[in-house]
């Protein structure tokens, strides 16, 4: 039984991982000025006011917490979220119903309340698309690449590998950066094996959290966790 009591332990640890994110303040400072810098001087982030679009997941309340703690210094680069819009899923009950609650935590932390993804963009230097429903995800992106803003897109990146597709594809366009992680890939055993301190990796079996969602297929929803463990072991293949 020990296997198993095992993998239910890694389950519960990497699911708190997923919650808290998992990466330091300079990885997230880092990952803002790399994909700032790698699209042409046009495109350099000039700014370090964070605008946030959806509060239908708790990643939005734990970012915000993290980046707008005065304890933090500047750990985060100085980056602060100072705008949010709510929307965010209107359909999909376990996130729409969440929206009023964090709506009103982003605000008690010194977070603007914004009525359009528009009025977002003027406020704000960088984008966090934290939107849940991954059906959004093409078309509020776009009102960000055309604005011509940096953006993290939190999982699911999107709905379709078509949406995905035309994500990357129009960030390409219009040159902006773009960017999409599961924090995972950043546990301490997983960039042990990344850089080579366990030797020569040729196989790998990886698992994670992975809850269905009936408006996203396979593994849209939440299977990011596990893949994006494997990927970053292995490899593109």
């Amino acid at each position: 039984m020990k296997p198993y009591h095992d993998r239910r332990k890694f389950i519960k640890t990497t699911a708190a991982a997923v919650a808290g994110f998992g990466i330091t303040g300079t990885s997230f400072a880092n990952s803002f000025n790399l994909i700032g810098n790698g699209a042409g001087k046009q495109n350099r982030i000039s700014g370090t006011r964070v605008g946030i679009i959806g509060l239908d997941t708790s990643h939005s309340i734990a970012f915000t917490k993290a980046l707008n703690n005065p304890a933090a210094g500047s750990e985060f680069g100085g980056y602060k979220v100072v705008a949010a819009y709510p929307y965010g899923s209107r359909d999909i009950e376990s996130s729409f119903k969440r929206i009023p609650g964090y709506t009103d935590d982003v605000k008690k932390l010194g977070v603007e309340i914004t009525g359009s993804i528009d009025e977002l963009l003027n406020k704000a230097d960088v984008i966090l698309l934290e939107t849940n429903d991954g059906r959004l995800h093409l078309e509020q992106a776009l009102l960000v690449f055309k604005a011509g803003k940096p953006v993290f897109i939190d999982k699911p990146v999107a709905a379709s590998l078509s949406d995905t597709i035309a994500i990357y594809d129009a960030a390409k366009r219009y040159k902006v950066p773009v960017f999409s992680a599961s924090s995972l890939r950043y546990m301490e055993t997983v960039q042990a094996v990344t850089k080579g301190k366990i030797g020569k990796v040729l196989g790998a079996d990886t698992y994670s959290p992975a809850t269905l969602e009936k408006n996203h297929p396979d593994l849209f929803w939440y299977g990011i966790h596990g893949v994006e463990t494997l990927f970053t072991v292995m490899g593109m293949g």
